[in-house]
């Protein structure tokens, strides 16, 4: 598995109910969480190693009703 961030702007007042279609209809997400700055959440994902990141932001995460915008972290290494 291939773990991702993505950082979230969405619609003002809309936050909270993204963070929720995120975690209940997206199979690959495994956290969310809301920040301050100028996004509003952190999105973090775990995808198949062969999966294309770039269809799974683009077709499933950004259109998700209320995102605005995506600022997507791709990781290399986990250190634990």
């Amino acid at each position: 598995m291939h773990a991702i961030f993505v950082m979230v702007k969405c619609d003002l007042g809309r936050a909270y109910d993204v963070a929720a279609q995120a975690v209940d209809t997206l199979e690959e997400v495994s956290e969310v969480y809301s920040t301050s700055g100028s996004y509003d959440l952190l999105v973090k994902c775990y995808l198949p190693e062969d999966s294309d990141i770039g269809r799974f932001v683009t077709e499933r995460l950004q259109t998700l009703e209320g995102v605005r915008d995506t600022f997507t972290l791709i990781t290399f290494k986990a250190f634990a």
